[in-house]
């Protein structure tokens, strides 16, 4: 196996997710905030990318819906019902 740019991809978005819930658990993010939402999307969103490179089903459907969850999020927070972030 070799190591390609969509592998590091992916695993740069599994790490966005990993320290996201790291936040969440040390309390430096507010899970009702446009951040938490936003660095979901983010990691998701790339991995998301690597996956269309090496394409796997049931992965890519939990990371599109990961990542649409979290973009409503984001767009809630931002547009309709702002709240101030840790």
């Amino acid at each position: 196996m070799t190591y390609q740019w969509h592998d590091l991809v992916g695993n740069l978005g599994v790490l966005t997710i990993l320290g996201c819930y790291l936040l969440l658990q040390l309390e430096r993010v507010n899970p009702r905030g446009w951040r938490f939402s936003l660095l979901n999307a983010v990691g998701a969103g790339l991995i998301l990318i690597s996956l269309l490179v090496e394409f796997n089903f049931s992965a890519f459907l939990v990371e599109l819906a990961w990542f649409l969850i979290s973009l409503f999020g984001v767009l809630r927070r931002v547009f309709l019902n702002p709240i101030q972030d840790l």
